[in-house]
């Protein structure tokens, strides 16, 4: 009832108009909260003439008070006391125009109900609009208003305006550049003690706008800011003393500056204050408060600081990584166009760390990453395109982003395009470039490329001239670790490919591949065989076998690396007379009958695995300690089960680290090939596969 009499007061006829304490009655009204009272009183003020009852009323509409908040309604009344000479008003008109104000879009606002008598009446809504609206629902902006509305009342005297005039004149708003009108009006403001102007001064000093780069004097402005409160100035001392820039190197009292200006919620103080508790320096260690530091920061937009919290739940720096919360804020940061992050999203959801696995988001991820000229992401948004995982197959794509991740150093990206090029596979056949890209990835120096330039030349018409350069590449990944390339480096040595045999270079092979992983190559489990020249029968022969480089699991394991040396016998024999020469016993006859297991379990030969002991070789289920070969094992099951195993995923299990019951669950998985290789580099299994698909 209180309002609605108001409401009619406001418009009943009052014969005390000329009243001269109208305005002071407004402002007492107004203290005790009766703003349309005050608001009627200060109409009658402002019809008398006075311009500040002008301006408080544009207040008013400015705040809501009283009256639905209007800027264009405020605007109309500043610009009546601006007029009067009011510096208040002139210098509110020059903020507004210099940011301009848009129309607030929401339920119950004003340019809603605006647009939407336009939509339904058309033209004829003008009229109205004018009448309901007559101020407008929003302001433009306008610098050169704005200037000329600053400038009036920096002249006047108002500290304030002449600060901004000095931003005005340095950033070229509204005038021309002028970095000496703009020092002018910036000392004009620190001579009045206000913040901005010292803090500026602080900047031009610090930057060296129109003036020589002076650090000690920009120390002396912005420490003059600060102590006054200004949240800018105290994080810009804080940085010259954490850097010891132009002061001392202080770290404690750059803390305190950044903890002062992160009570206010600044966001690069937050960020700066959570990295210095993180690390304990010039702060006492507090996870807990850092953490706290770092979100708030992030809501607030904060790049660096969502990359920070992405990393410190990824890392669980606190306690056990919270890879939920890691990828939460790494998608964050991966939206805001950080191209890490975009990589680091894709992995993700690509293995299912944090988020439900979802192929297209993984391939959306790694393509904005790829575009954003990250070479491992092109790398794999080229598998995609390859292999229409997450994507429709599309091989003119997948070649772009494998030249791409090529062209970033990626060597896997350039052995797929020899591959590719080599197989015809979705482009036409040409050998020659298919040469180019494996000799430009094995140029780089990874044993993966060599090996597989090395097998380009192997299988492309050999040549002794060929034959030599893949022995050269054979021989430098062998020596580098490679498993795969110390047994086909064998093979050569061996007289495979039509080469000469050189048991002095086989011999080497076996010593160069026992010194890098005795356990793990199929190469070295042959070392015993390569190496007697004697049939070794019983505990006598195997202990001499034992002498001359084998041990129990190697002398095990022969049977399966030898078999290209035994098989050209041309006998067959019973698996039993293959265990014997396992086992290092037997006569030398038996040491030529091991030829069947290993044919049966040797790849390529097209045999399914009939024979007992090599069938219960290769499915894992023989007596403990036989060696198999991995690719074999791999192959074998995968024929056994009517399903396709490529060479990569051989070649991603010959190279890996697991254990064998990893490689036994590896091959025995659902799906195809391919499928259990992305399962097994997922698991983090085989160093080999996670090379190629760069995980």
């Amino acid at each position: 009832m209180e309002s609605a009499r108001s409401l009619l007061e406001l418009f009943r006829p009052d014969s005390s108009r000329s009243d001269p304490k109208q305005f002071e009655r407004g402002l007492e009204a107004y203290e005790n909260g009766r703003y349309l009272e005050a608001l009627r009183f200060w109409r009658l003020a402002s019809r008398a003439g006075k311009p500040e009852a002008d301006y408080r009323i544009g207040l008013l509409y400015a705040r809501n008070e009283g009256v639905i908040g209007s800027i264009p309604d405020a605007v109309a009344w500043y610009e009546r006391a601006a007029l009067k000479g009011h510096l208040d008003a002139q210098f509110q008109l020059g903020l507004i125009y210099l940011n301009g104000v848009k129309a607030t879009l929401g339920p119950n606002r004003p340019e809603m109900w605006r647009q939407s008598t336009a939509a339904r009446l058309g033209d004829k809504a003008i009229n109205l609009h004018d009448l309901v609206f007559p101020n407008g629902t929003g302001v433009a902006k306008d610098v050169d208003a704005a200037f000329l509305w600053m400038s009036v009342a920096a002249e006047a005297g108002k500290a304030e305006a002449q600060s901004i005039l000095g931003d005005m004149y340095a950033n070229g708003q509204g005038c021309v550049r002028d970095h000496a009108a703009a020092l002018r009006w910036y000392q004009a403001a620190a001579e009045q003690k206000a913040a901005s102007g010292e803090f500026a001064l602080g900047d031009v000093y610090y930057q060296g706008r129109g003036v020589p780069v002076d650090f000690a004097q920009a120390a002396i402005w912005y420490h003059k800011a600060a102590e006054q409160g200004h949240v800018r100035a105290q994080v810009a001392l804080a940085f010259m003393c954490l850097k010891g820039t132009g002061l001392p190197e202080n770290v404690e009292e750059a803390a305190r500056l950044f903890q002062s200006a992160a009570a206010h919620d600044d966001t690069i103080a937050l960020y700066n204050i959570a990295l210095l508790r993180l690390s304990g320096k010039g702060a006492v260690k507090d996870l807990d408060r850092a953490e706290t530091a770092l979100r708030k920061a992030a809501r607030k937009d904060y790049l660096p600081a969502i990359q920070a919290l992405a990393e410190f739940y990824a890392l669980g720096t606190a306690a056990e990584p919270d890879l939920r919360e890691a990828a939460y804020w790494y998608e964050k940061a991966a939206e805001r166009g950080d191209t890490q992050a975009q990589f680091l999203t894709g992995r993700f959801y690509a293995t299912g760390t944090g988020v439900p696995p979802s192929i297209r988001q993984a391939a959306k991820w790694f393509e904005r990453a790829a575009e954003g000229g990250h070479a491992t992401a092109a790398h794999n948004i080229a598998v995609f395109y390859l292999n229409g995982r997450g994507v429709a197959r599309d091989v003119a794509a997948a070649i772009k982003w494998f030249e791409r991740a090529s062209e970033g150093g990626i060597s896997a990206a350039g052995v797929q395009l020899g591959r590719l090029y080599s197989a015809g596979n979705g482009v036409p056949r040409d050998q020659a470039r298919a040469a180019e890209w494996l000799s430009k990835a094995a140029d780089g120096g990874d044993a993966d490329a060599k090996m597989a330039y090395a097998m380009f030349l192997i299988q492309d018409e050999p040549s002794a001239e060929r034959l030599a350069q893949a022995r050269a590449l054979l021989t430098d990944a062998a020596e580098a670790g490679h498993p795969a390339a110390a047994f086909q480096l064998g093979g050569l040595h061996m007289g495979r490919s039509g080469g000469a045999v050189d048991v002095s270079g086989r011999s080497a092979m076996v010593q160069t591949c026992g010194k890098r992983r005795p356990r793990r190559s199929p190469a070295h489990f042959g070392a015993a065989v390569f190496r007697s020249q004697e049939r070794p029968q019983g505990s006598a022969g195997r202990r001499r076998l034992d002498r001359q480089g084998g041990g129990r699991r190697q002398r095990r394991g022969a049977v399966q690396a030898c078999g290209d040396v035994l098989h050209r016998a041309g006998r067959r024999a019973g698996p039993r007379q293959g265990r014997h020469v396992v086992r290092g016993g037997g006569a030398p006859g038996p040491h030529d009958g091991a030829i069947q297991p290993c044919r049966d379990a040797r790849p390529g030969t097209g045999a399914r695995c009939r024979s007992g002991e090599g069938g219960r070789m290769v499915r894992g289920r023989g007596e403990a300690g036989h060696g198999r070969s991995p690719t074999c094992d791999w192959r074998c099951t995968a024929r056994r089960r009517r399903r396709r195993a490529g060479p990569r995923p051989g070649v991603a299990l010959v190279s890996t680290s697991g254990t064998a019951e990893q490689r036994r669950r590896a091959t025995s998985s659902a799906g195809n090939g391919r499928e259990c290789w992305l399962r097994l580099s997922e698991a983090g299994f085989a160093r080999g596969a996670e090379r190629r698909l760069c995980f």
